[in-house]
């Protein structure tokens, strides 16, 4: 599988950090040096500015290591009843509960970002290669 975009991020001269979580994002910030920073496309695609003092990267890809993965990879989530305003967290505070469900009902979702949601279950549970390898083949009955 080919390497994908799953979290946009960078790190202004600064110090602040700018994630742009989903297509059409637009995410500025007028850093202390006086330049302004923007990231854009989530995991879609890729935008920003460049910059006298450029920002540093801290994009993550899937393949990069798993723990980095669940630490930069954001879900939104409008809460269980789905009437909360939209709440973005991090993989790694999703409960499994949350996960199991995102799998199950979210079929939208690109075969690389449901890999990282099973990728993430198997972390948590040691998900053997057979089972994961079928959840892959039947997305429609996660």
């Amino acid at each position: 599988m080919e390497s994908r975009l799953l979290a946009q991020r960078i790190q202004t001269p600064d110090g602040t950090i700018l994630h742009s979580k989903h297509r059409h994002d637009y995410v500025t910030h007028t850093d202390a040096n006086g330049e302004t920073y923007m990231v854009d496309g989530g995991f879609e695609y890729r935008r920003g500015t460049v910059n006298k003092v450029p920002a540093k990267d801290l994009c993550v890809y899937t393949d990069d290591d798993h723990q980095k993965i669940r630490e930069a990879f954001c879900w939104g989530t409008r809460g269980k009843d789905g009437r909360q305003p939209v709440e973005y967290k991090p993989l790694q505070t999703l409960s499994t509960e949350h996960i199991e469900a995102i799998i199950e009902t979210q079929h939208h979702i690109p075969e690389f970002v449901r890999k990282v949601f099973l990728d993430e279950i198997e972390y948590r549970n040691g998900m053997d290669e057979k089972t994961k390898k079928w959840y892959m083949e039947n997305p429609d009955r996660g």
